[in-house]
């Protein structure tokens, strides 16, 4: 038995939305130019939205307007001043990602994670703190007490890596301060009813544990870009990339090989190779297929750890043009990633359609 602790920020939390800013603005690109290369980097706070990185599209985007626009659907006011400071991406990424070469455009590490702990193939601390996330984006559109920013920790109780109890569950809602006896017991329900899905209690809960959250956002924080990478991944219950996700074209491979992977470990898990595994793939800039792929499944597994990179290297293609070929297949997290990058990993390929064909092949 162990205790273990994660957490998740809500789409409000400053971090989280110039993670969606940067999302926005490369959905345009791409919407509008699918060979856009793009590295878009914000940063917010007291007033001010400062987009900066580098962009080499053919498409125009009004940068103002969607980071506006962006601003009102996650529930802030759009009046701050928007300082643009993008420029062009350097012409020598360009010679090993073109079309020709389908190239990885910046060198990376990415991990993909699975286990069978429920149906989504994710620790269920995790799946939980997911499905709050999205209740209380639903919550505060129809209860203006609920104000945009927010997160929250499961500290849980394990056996043999299977969730058993959760010790304390601690959530730091804002809100306007009113009626908060009433406000408070609508949140425990949520959780309480989520919870039960799984036959989980909770013996503890602490909710704005300070007594109060009034003051939040860009007033009461700053935002970065990619400072979530871990909530962004599997919330510390894997390791993650050196990378952010928001803000990149596929070619970047930090989010397309991550979600990738991801999808590969989630069709392993499913056909019952392993109960839990982690993948490790690394790329080189302007090289279109990784330089290493390792893989780890914490003695799970029904096979050795050869076996199943045996059974990937068959089935499964890591080249970055087969990335975004899935990618675009699926209609995937690129061209929507500002509808559900601030959702975490398990939004892309949910589909599990090769467990099949790994079947068949051992």
């Amino acid at each position: 038995m162990k205790y273990y602790s994660n957490e998740i920020v809500f789409r409000g939390h400053p971090d989280k939305v110039c993670d969606q800013v940067s999302d926005a603005l490369l959905d345009e690109y791409l919407k509008k130019d699918p060979h856009s290369r793009c590295g878009i980097e914000v940063v917010g706070g007291k007033g001010k939205i400062f987009i900066t990185g580098e962009v080499t599209s053919k498409a125009f985007i009004d940068v103002v307007k969607v980071v506006k626009k962006t601003l009102l659907k996650i529930g802030y006011s759009n009046n701050y001043e928007v300082i643009n400071n993008i420029g062009i991406q350097s012409s020598d990424i360009a010679l090993g990602t073109n079309d020709i070469v389908a190239g990885a455009g910046d060198n990376g590490m990415v991990f993909g994670f699975a286990c069978n702990d429920n149906c989504k193939y994710l620790p269920t601390a995790m799946v939980i703190l997911q499905e709050l996330s999205k209740e209380y984006d639903k919550l505060r559109k129809i209860d203006n007490r609920f104000l945009p920013d927010g997160k929250a920790e499961i500290a849980g109780l394990y056996k043999n890596n299977k969730l058993v109890s959760i010790e304390t569950f601690t959530i730091c809602y804002q809100n306007t301060e009113v009626d908060r006896k009433e406000t408070d017991t609508i949140i425990k329900n949520i959780c309480n009813k989520m919870c039960l899905k799984y036959k989980l209690k909770v013996k503890k809960y602490l909710i704005n544990p300070t007594g109060r959250f009034l003051i939040g956002g860009f007033l009461g924080d700053a935002g970065l870009t990619g400072r979530k990478i871990v909530v962004d991944n599997y919330q510390s219950f894997a390791n993650v990339g050196g990378g952010a996700f928001s803000g990149k074209d596929p070619t970047k491979v930090d989010r397309s090989a991550a979600y990738y992977a991801r999808y590969v470990a989630k069709n392993l898990v499913a056909a019952g190779l392993c109960e839990r595994i982690e993948i490790q793939v690394s790329y080189a800039i302007g090289i279109p297929n990784p330089v290493s792929i390792y893989i780890n499944t914490f003695g799970t597994g029904k096979y050795s750890d050869n076996k199943v990179l045996e059974v990937i290297n068959k089935v499964f293609d890591f080249s970055v043009k087969n990335i975004i070929d899935e990618l675009n297949l699926r209609e995937s997290i690129y061209h929507k990633t500002s509808k559900y990058g601030h959702f975490g990993i398990n939004i892309s390929y949910e589909d599990i359609d090769k467990v099949n064909i790994i079947k068949s092949i051992l």
